[in-house]
């Protein structure tokens, strides 16, 4: 198996979503961030082999929109490109796709990563109402129109929300939300800890576009002339009595999870260029990292914020890792309640026992090591761009504070974890 190489890579400032559709569809989203990324590199678009693209709910003007992005690339028609979905993992499994094609010797040159537009999720027309369209098509003359319009109900226009039964798991029943409440219960993690950590999250943001520690991203302009230079999501006003005044969104009565403890509907993209080292040499190309292995898990989908506990847990297991020998953690927050359940399952000898099969607890994470520069509840979680986002920045940060190793980790719907270990090089 080849050595797979992170080259370079870029995204778009995530950018929170306002209660109407953005300034930007999913692809031209991605556009950008690879147009970014390929203009700085010393070969043409069509040297690609393909282009992988993660994406949860393109529009219906981006069927198979892994390929719509690579012709609007420039890629030539010979590239071939193509999507997939892992729900919130999407963009994470674009990564690894591409990875494993390049380790089995089918590709040299990759273009992978995700992107989402959540502010355009659809509303779509119920199932009565899809009906009586249908019957109004079917019907032959006026008469048959009459009896059909008779027949309408205001009801029908009652719209399916996309962005909401998108984020439902249909299995359980419940929402993401509510199982990240069910995870807050088990642990016992309170209200008060869920609020801390958001704060955190947006105190080191701030701090992290101060300094300049997200070198990978890239301006977006709009058709009005309208820019984003970095995430906009990012509250510096934030404080405890702030989000204590947040009422509970998924369990009104009973709940501790808020808007404020909780990863933001947003929209952005991010892409990573993959090579082997035959296309390093062959290129010239920089790297600053290396995808070393990736491992995917599958939990109780009540419980679905769990997934980061087995996947990397399988990982390090089986490269004999200890998390001392961890240098930097991306863990993405979904919720605040899940990361923190997470780290509590780690550093249980109770839980290690049971449910990962260890003699005793897999260890603590050193919150120094942990989203150093903020994470989804302040940045933002474009799901189908988040998991490929925390992987560059991973590397982007294991290179700026000339460290090792780091795993990204994430959560996803449907009751799963991806964990990708990252090795940091400056030479092939």
């Amino acid at each position: 198996m080849r050595e797979v190489y992170i080259v370079d890579g870029a995204r778009t400032p995530f950018l929170k979503a306002q209660g109407k559709p953005g300034p930007f569809s999913a692809s031209d989203l991605a556009v950008r961030a690879g147009k970014q990324l390929l203009e700085r590199q010393a070969f043409a678009p069509s040297e690609l082999n393909e282009v992988i693209l993660g994406c949860v709910m393109p529009s219906v003007d981006e069927a198979n929109i892994g390929r719509l992005v690579a012709l609007r690339l420039g890629c030539g028609y010979a590239v071939p490109g193509w999507t997939v979905q892992r729900n919130c993992a999407s963009g994470m499994q674009a990564l690894d796709s591409a990875a494993k094609d390049i380790a089995i010797g089918r590709h040299d040159l990759v273009l992978a990563g995700g992107t989402e537009a959540m502010s355009r999720a659809p509303l779509l027309y119920n199932d009565q109402m899809t009906a009586w369209l249908g019957g109004l098509a079917r019907a032959k003359d006026w008469k048959a129109k009459i009896k059909e319009y008779a027949q309408f109900k205001p009801t029908f226009l009652k719209p399916v929300i996309a962005l909401l039964r998108g984020l439902t798991d249909p299995v359980v029943n419940l929402s993401m939300g509510q199982t990240a409440e069910i995870l807050a219960y088990k642990f016992n993690i309170s209200r008060e800890q869920m609020d801390s950590f958001a704060l955190r999250s947006h105190q080191l943001a701030s701090t992290g576009q101060d300094e300049n520690h997200y070198p990978e991203i890239t301006p977006v302009f709009d058709g009005t002339g309208s820019y984003n230079t970095a995430d906009n999501g990012v509250r510096r006003d934030s404080s405890m009595d702030k989000l204590a005044t947040l009422k509970p969104f998924f369990d009104k009565k009973f709940g501790s999870v808020t808007a404020g403890n909780s990863s933001q509907v947003s929209d952005g993209a991010a892409m990573l260029l993959l090579a082997s080292k035959d296309a390093v040499k062959k290129y010239h190309l920089p790297v600053i990292g290396r995808i070393v292995d990736t491992e995917w898990a599958g939990v109780d989908p009540a419980e679905m914020g769990m997934g980061p506990v087995y996947a990397s847990a399988k990982l390090m297991q089986r490269h004999q890792l200890q998390m001392d020998n961890i240098d930097l953690w991306e863990i993405n927050e979904a919720f605040a309640a899940q990361v923190l359940a997470c780290l509590a399952a780690w550093q249980s000898d109770e839980y290690c026992k049971q449910n990962l099969g260890l003699d005793r607890a897999l260890g603590t994470v050193d919150p120094n090591k942990l989203n150093v520069d903020g994470g989804a509840i302040a940045i933002g979680h474009p799901v189908g761009a988040s998991g490929a986002r925390i992987v560059l920045h991973l590397v982007e940060t294991l290179k700026r504070r000339n460290l090792k190793t780091g795993i990204a980790t994430i959560c996803i719907g449907g009751g799963q974890g991806g964990a990708m270990l990252i090795e940091q090089l400056s030479e092939v």
